[in-house]
């Protein structure tokens, strides 16, 4: 299996600028979306450098990723709907 970015602007973009406007213009959002990007960047570099990780914690990882990503589509979402 390949080692793929999970970088917000890939995942959604057609929600490009109004990330960086969310960013810019909500703490909440920017907090989340620095966490998430924290967490994939440890994730990704994990699995480059093939560090000794347990499979279990490395799914945790992965699911919290998912988790915050779920939560910044559904900002996004709302965010889209509101403009």
């Amino acid at each position: 299996m390949g080692i793929s970015s999970h970088e917000l602007h890939k995942e959604f973009p057609q929600y490009s600028d109004l990330i960086d406007e969310l960013k810019s213009n909500d703490p909440r959002f920017d907090e989340k979306f620095r966490e998430y990007a924290e967490l994939d960047q440890e994730i990704e570099g994990l699995e480059k450098r093939d560090a000794p990780i347990s499979d279990d914690k490395l799914h945790r990882m992965k699911q919290k990723r998912a988790r915050l990503k779920d939560n910044l589509y559904q900002a996004l979402v709302s965010n889209d709907k509101a403009s």
